[in-house]
Formats: structure tokens, C-alpha cells, sequence
């Protein structure tokens, strides 16, 4: 399946429906298999000793999951989170970002399953893995005309 948005406009697209959160996150690579999204990390993403913290790094699967779907599937899709699993495997080095790299295991007519590798800026180790499943709404539906 190509994609049906390319890089810039799943950025724009983002930033439309998510403008709380979109100043966090920068999609840096985007192909039909894969995305790499970055979270910028600041003070608030941080807890006590100076690592990212868990609710940071499950925020960048699961913006990096819903992102790739997007962009496979379009606009049309509100895809809503039902199931996810995050592995945390090391601590993240402080004060850098983290890159997550997503791949899309699944994308069927009703269900998408996504793998995410978290890693430190400037590190090949990852520090969390998550795998994130999603329910997409039928085309046609209320919840699928969103956007």
C-alpha cells in the first residue's frame, strides 16, 4: 500500500489535530514501511534523576503509531488506541531527545498493529519497544469522517 500523505502534509495534518502536542514531536523520516518521529525533550517530560519519563516515551508510540496509520491510510481515519505493551529496556540518556522508529506489523481493514524502537539521540541502543494495536473505524462511519 502507498502512502496517502506524504511527509509535509501528514506534518500540516498533525499539527491541525493535535496542536497541544504537535510542538513535542517532529516527523523526521516517512516511507511506506516506516516513520521516525522525534520528541524533543523538554523540563516537563522529565521525572526526578533527569530521565524521560514513561508517560513521555508511551506519548511517542503512540503518536508515532497513529501518525503511520495516517499516513497509509489518510484523513478519513480516527484509528483509536486498544491494546498496548511498552518495554522499557534501558534508562534514556538525559537532556536528549528520543527517536522512535515505527514499522507497521498490520494494517487491515479494522485493525492496525504497530513495533516501535525507542532510542536515545545519538545511540544505536534502544532505551523502551512498544507494540500499540488500533481500532480503525469503518469508512463511511461518523468516527471515520474526521479531518
Amino acid at each position: 500500500m502507498s502512502l496517502a500523505m506524504c511527509r509535509e502534509e501528514l506534518t500540516e495534518y498533525m499539527a491541525q489535530i493535535f496542536p497541544q502536542v504537535i510542538q513535542d514531536f517532529v516527523i523526521e523520516d516517512l516511507s511506506e514501511e516506516t516513520i521516525v518521529m522525534r520528541l524533543v525533550v523538554r523540563e516537563h517530560h522529565l521525572r526526578p534523576g533527569g530521565t524521560v519519563s514513561g508517560p513521555s516515551m508511551f506519548g511517542l508510540a503512540d503518536i508515532c503509531v497513529y501518525a503511520m496509520i495516517l499516513a497509509r491510510k489518510g484523513r478519513q481515519s480516527l484509528a483509536v488506541t486498544t491494546n498496548s505493551s511498552l518495554d522499557f529496556l534501558r534508562k534514556p540518556e538525559g537532556g536528549r531527545d528520543l527517536v522512535a522508529h515505527c514499522r507497521l506489523l498490520k494494517l487491515g481493514r479494522n485493525l492496525a498493529v504497530g513495533d516501535v524502537l525507542m532510542f536515545s539521540d545519538g545511540s544505536d541502543k534502544p532505551v523502551a519497544r512498544a507494540t500499540m494495536t488500533y481500532s480503525i473505524p469503518p469508512e463511511g462511519s461518523a468516527a471515520a469522517a474526521f479531518g
